[in-house]
């Protein structure tokens, strides 16, 4: 599933094809992703400019001058085309602007949505209102997990993956972080003790900078816009390489948390 660098990667994409156009042309080739299109989603946005385009944990915002917010999620496989053509079998959505581009919101396995709200889309849009601060903002920092950590027994992975404690992180990067801050990611987030915290928070927010500099990283059918690879994967430290050597020396383990595969250290992650 792309996680926050890979929307991120996404979003950037887009602007130089939506920021300041004017939308000629948005037409929906299915009724539905995960859920519905918004039935009135062509007619609330043909004839509108796109003013800007930012990114909410998982979620892009596509803003417009009348005060309409497209949010979409990718999903599991979902991506948007910027180079143009005919619609293929898997295109769901078309984004035509004035001067010609049209952007293709293309999703195999259709686990992505679209929806629209007028105002302000952090507090209109049902999905944002619970959620954590941005883990690459100020917001987010040191004594702000203390508190949102203090006497949650669950395991620090999970708690990571919590929206509500910290939007748009997800199992690739907390498997990073946690490995670069070597935090166990079995340990109960209440246990962790502040020197740690003070570790994993740049390492959370080192691991995600590098990975939106890298395109992120490629996971089955993700491609950023204009087709192109993600590349982090190569410098995961620990995701995905079962057995293989960590930097410390160690061998790096898998075990399954919450249905997920959680990769760790053994040997420097306490």
């Amino acid at each position: 599933m792309p996680e926050l660098p890979e929307v991120e990667t996404t979003v950037r994409g887009l602007a130089p094809f939506l920021e300041g156009q004017r939308l000629t042309s948005v037409i929906t080739f299915r009724p539905d992703l995960r859920r519905p299109f918004p039935a009135d989603l062509a007619q609330r946005l043909t004839g509108a400019t796109v003013t800007t385009l930012t990114r909410r944990a998982k979620y892009g915002v596509i803003s417009t001058d009348r005060d309409d917010h497209m949010i979409f999620h990718l999903g599991m496989s979902g991506r948007w085309r910027t180079e143009g053509g005919k619609a293929g079998k898997h295109d769901h959505l078309l984004l035509e602007t004035g001067v010609g581009h049209r952007l293709f919101l293309h999703d195999p396995r259709r686990f992505g949505s679209v929806d629209l709200v007028s105002g302000d889309p952090l507090t209109r849009f049902a999905s944002f209102v619970t959620l954590g601060p941005e883990p690459l903002s100020d917001e987010f920092d040191a004594a702000y997990l203390a508190k949102a950590l203090a006497g949650r027994r669950a395991p620090v992975k999970a708690m990571l993956l919590d929206q509500t404690i910290v939007a748009g992180l997800g199992n690739i990067y907390v498997c990073e972080a946690l490995n670069m801050a070597k935090i166990a990611p079995t340990k109960p987030a209440a246990d962790l003790p502040r020197a740690k915290l003070a570790a994993l928070v740049p390492a959370i927010k080192e691991v995600l900078i590098a990975a939106i500099a890298a395109g992120g990283s490629t996971l089955r059918d993700f491609l950023g816009p204009e087709g192109e690879l993600g590349y982090f994967a190569k410098d995961w430290r620990v995701y995905g390489r079962e057995k293989e050597a960590c930097e410390c020396g160690g061998t790096i383990a898998r075990i399954v948390q919450s249905g997920r595969s959680t990769f760790f250290c053994p040997k420097c992650q306490r």
